[in-house]
């Protein structure tokens, strides 16, 4: 008969392969597919706890994800600093409504052809990284971000300026995405989608590369990895996924407008990535989730307190919502450097021998 501690490890906190095949899972142990199982649930049960404005909020963590996990790639896993993913996702939302406007192009169609274009402008700002890396590539994609903020204002014959492009409700082969249900349901499947392809690109040979440039550039060049054509891949994977998320938040919110593409975004899509934990896809979870939900919760705590002592509190402490929100992401670099997704890993670990005091592998 098998002892209790022999079962806890083989359910619970065994990390043991017995083949490749095995340690090429994505979840390579019962305990993350049973997690993984338990999540579908929650999200397949969602009509039954969940309104309109709850599936916005989940909208926005969704689209928001899939842009912060091309940044992922390129920072975290490629180690290229870059503060003008904003600027890919203008490109990609201002592609996406001209498509559907001007030429009656598909949702689903423009949402592709959006990716393509940021892609190809991902290359073109890829390109200095053959000659400069750190802190003057990252200005080079600042440069960039405010040409786009620029040409998107000024070029009104086509972007309509900061008046914006307004969009028709988005179909998807027939089927109205008008209701935020039924546009979660089409992000999720989309977003599944997203993630295990670049789940795979970390554990394929272009991952292996881009962590080799990360980890360093003159070491990988020296045993042939061809670095400058695996930066502009990274680039150009990044600028896919934002220019993805940029069509999929103009369609969200029906409307294409400057605002929501500007410097300050391409700011917070980095503190995603931070707070969530470098390179390391999962971290960028935590790290979207936290990033878009603070706000709200500071949103919601300011208006209970004016409710509860005195309207004229949201205007004293409207403006220490910032404070507060940039204050939380300078703590978490300080203190967490590994972000929430090392959180969770001491965690995790805690609870692969709670409550035995050893587990033998």
């Amino acid at each position: 008969m098998r002892s209790l501690s022999e079962i806890y490890n083989d359910y619970f906190s065994s990390t043991s392969v017995f083949s490749y095949r095995e340690d090429e899972r994505i979840f390579r142990t019962r305990f993350k597919r049973a997690w993984f199982v338990i999540f579908l649930i929650l999200v397949a049960t969602t009509p039954l706890y969940a309104n309109e404005y709850h599936y916005f909020i989940m909208n926005l963590i969704l689209v928001n994800l899939i842009g912060a996990i091309g940044l992922q790639l390129l920072i975290g896993f490629t180690g290229l600093l870059s503060l003008g993913h904003a600027a890919f996702m203008g490109v990609g939302a201002y592609t996406s409504a001209l498509l559907i406007t001007k030429f009656g192009c598909p949702f689903a169609l423009s949402i592709l052809f959006a990716g393509l274009m940021a892609a190809l402008f991902g290359i073109i700002v890829g390109i200095p990284s053959l000659r400069i890396k750190g802190f003057y590539l990252m200005v080079a994609t600042v440069a960039f971000q405010f040409v786009i903020e620029y040409i998107i204002i000024h070029w009104d014959n086509v972007t309509r300026g900061i008046r914006g492009i307004e969009l028709p409700t988005p179909l998807f082969f027939g089927i109205s995405l008008e209701t935020n249900r039924a546009f979660f349901l089409f992000l999720f499947i989309l977003m599944v989608f997203l993630m295990w392809g670049a789940k795979n690109i970390t554990r394929s040979k272009i991952g292996r590369a881009f962590i080799a440039v990360r980890d360093n550039d003159v070491s990988a060049e020296i045993i042939g990895i061809p670095i400058f054509r695996y930066k502009l891949l990274s680039f150009a994977i990044s600028s896919f996924y934002a220019g993805i998320a940029g069509a999929l938040y103009a369609g969200l919110l029906r409307t294409a407008i400057p605002e929501d593409y500007i410097f300050l975004n391409s700011i917070i899509f980095l503190a995603m990535v931070l707070v969530g934990g470098l390179g390391i896809l999962v971290g960028t979870v935590f790290g979207v989730i936290f990033i878009t939900l603070i706000p709200i919760l500071l949103d919601l705590i300011v208006s209970y307190l004016a409710i509860v002592y005195d309207p004229n509190i949201t205007i004293l402490l409207g403006p220490m919502k910032e404070f507060v929100f940039g204050g939380l992401i300078i703590l978490f670099i300080l203190f967490e450097p590994e972000g929430l997704v090392g959180v969770w890993i001491r965690i995790r670990d805690y609870f692969k021998i709670w409550p035995l005091p050893y587990v033998s592998e």
